[in-house]
């Protein structure tokens, strides 16, 4: 009998240490998630707000969008490359590439003056981004296409006509 309680001893011994190791552990995660709960939100918990120029987004002309950004009449400027396709099939879906090379760029804008709402696009940057985005726009109808890239503090902009052939807008 000595044997056979020898053999048993260990098994429920480690048993009992790893049913103790769980329940601490258990209790440990517990106690941390209670901790956390139970603290006001400190003010690195909450993001920050964005400024979203909602205004921006309703104006019917370029003017009016730029004033409402805070913006100045752009420059043109070679060193904006606007990608589009000269023929899009589909307004729907406009495939637009910009690309700055130029320092410390801040934001940039796609504006489309003949749209129903002539700002489609803002994409704000953070200090170091590359300059490069993409995305897709809806055109109504064959128009330009503007890019409008801020940086070092001044504006500039680069034109594009796409002819659109089925509406996308409307």
């Amino acid at each position: 009998m000595t044997a056979e309680l020898s053999r048993t001893q260990p098994d429920e011994d480690r048993r009992l240490v790893l049913r103790c190791l769980g329940l601490a552990l258990a209790g440990g995660a517990g106690t941390m998630l209670l901790s956390s709960f139970g603290r006001p939100a400190l003010a690195a918990d909450v993001p920050a707000k964005p400024v979203w120029p909602k205004d921006a987004f309703t104006c019917k002309d370029e003017a009016s969008a730029l004033k409402a950004l805070g913006w100045e009449a752009p420059v043109a400027s070679d060193k904006i490359t606007l990608v589009l396709p000269e023929i899009a099939e589909n307004g729907a879906v406009v495939p637009v590439s910009i690309t700055a090379a130029m320092p410390d760029v801040r934001s940039i804008a796609v504006m489309i003056p003949d749209n129903p709402f002539t700002l489609t696009a803002l994409f704000p940057l953070a200090a170091g981004t590359a300059p490069d985005i993409a995305c897709r726009v809806k055109m109504a109808k064959t128009a330009k296409v503007v890019a409008i890239v801020a940086a070092g503090g001044k504006l500039y902009s680069a034109t594009r006509d796409v002819k659109v052939t089925l509406g996308g807008c409307g």
